[in-house]
């Protein structure tokens, strides 16, 4: 079961990526720099540091709600 707070996070990023999946879901010209990043091999590069952080910034919300959870139980009990 997910807490009030991570059902938050996830929502905001469902709200975040929703207009991402809509703008590469359109059929214009891609831009000059995806192709030459497509081309050389980079864009793969940026993928992955970009999902690295996100990763990261995903990481830090939840471990941040676990110890305020645990902070707000001490409190409680004390």
């Amino acid at each position: 079961m997910l807490s009030r707070f991570q059902s938050r996070i996830l929502l905001v990023l469902a709200a975040l990526l929703l207009p991402v999946l809509h703008a590469a879901a359109q059929t214009a010209d891609s831009p000059e720099m995806a192709d030459a990043l497509r081309q050389n091999g980079k864009i793969y590069v940026v993928v992955a540091v970009i999902a690295v952080v996100l990763a990261g910034l995903l990481f830090y919300l939840i471990s941040l709600d676990r110890k305020l959870t645990r902070l707000e139980q001490e409190t409680r009990d004390s």
